[in-house]
């Protein structure tokens, strides 16, 4: 029976591989930062079909993937998926209590977002916030509401790419830096008129992910695999994670989202790293790697 790769999970804080078998769900393996990993793709990525509710509903063509692609999905399982979606703002009836919040991912790199509050901050972990805060509860349309508001006031965007994030992960301010910058902009937030009633606001409270993150140890990202392909392998120590991302010890990134909707092996024999990649774009380098650079 083929395990086929899910991409990266969150849960409880850790950062942990998903893998899904037709016919016999879904399970995970915890990752280590310091661990050693090493897996070589095989066959052809596939469509993982349709993930709701909990289940996995297989893809009914078990239809081929790009490589290249952040998403694991065939056309037609992607138009299902987003035709019952809170982020499609196709399931506006959703009656569970959602969480604006506000998420860091560097200096001046700020987003609002909402989430469903049954899930804790696996959200904000899945988007490498490297430092958040709640800022209000309430029904989902008037999260939703909220959110749009505060991104108009706040001038901030609505998604900051994972390429911007990874850029300047291994070089950040210090903790307290970063919880101060969160929290004056939560306190020009709170003081904004034309919040709803029905959502309730919440006092600030700053979340650093860097420990969860491995964010001390982490090197300098120098690149990062843009697609596996078939008997491509990649091996190294993993320094840490954050987001969808891997670090690796010799500062590549491998980005677990195009891991997904292929079955990894263990590689036969001492393996080395052999799959696409590319420069980190935007990286700040260390100032005795920069002569002759610009």
């Amino acid at each position: 029976m083929t395990w086929w790769c899910t991409g990266i999970r969150w849960s409880a804080g850790q950062p942990a591989v998903g893998w899904y078998g037709e016919g016999r769900g879904t399970r995970e393996s915890v990752l280590a930062y310091g661990q050693r990993l090493a897996f070589v793709a095989c066959g052809e990525r596939r469509c993982l079909g349709v993930w709701r509710a909990g289940k996995r509903t297989p893809c009914p063509t078990g239809a081929g993937v790009p490589a290249r692609t952040g998403s694991a999905q065939c056309p037609e399982c992607a138009r299902l998926d987003r035709s019952f979606s809170v982020a499609a703002d196709t399931n506006a009836a959703d009656p569970r209590t959602y969480r604006v919040y506000l998420a860091w991912f560097g200096p001046g790199l700020v987003k609002v977002g909402i989430t469903a509050e049954e899930r804790g901050s696996a959200r904000l972990l899945e988007q490498g916030a490297v430092a958040w805060a709640w800022l209000g509860r309430g029904p989902l349309m008037a999260a939703r509401r909220t959110e749009e508001l505060l991104r108009a006031a706040l001038g901030v965007p609505d998604r900051i790419a994972y390429a911007r994030k990874r850029a300047v992960r291994a070089q950040l301010p210090p903790a307290p830096e970063r919880a101060l910058e969160v929290a004056e902009l939560h306190a020009r937030a709170a003081a904004l008129r034309g919040w709803p009633d029905s959502l309730e606001r919440v006092r600030c409270e700053v979340v650093d992910h860097a420990v969860a993150f491995g964010l001390a140890d982490l090197p300098v990202p120098a690149r990062v695999v843009t697609a596996m392909v078939a008997g491509g392998a990649v091996a190294g120590a993993l320094a840490g994670a954050a987001g969808p991302d891997l670090h690796l010890a010799d500062g590549l990134v491998v980005d677990t989202r195009l891991l997904a909707g292929w079955e990894l092996a263990v590689p036969a024999g001492e393996a080395v790293t052999v799959v696409p990649s590319a420069e980190v774009p935007f990286a700040v380098r260390p100032a005795a790697e920069q002569d002759g650079l610009f």
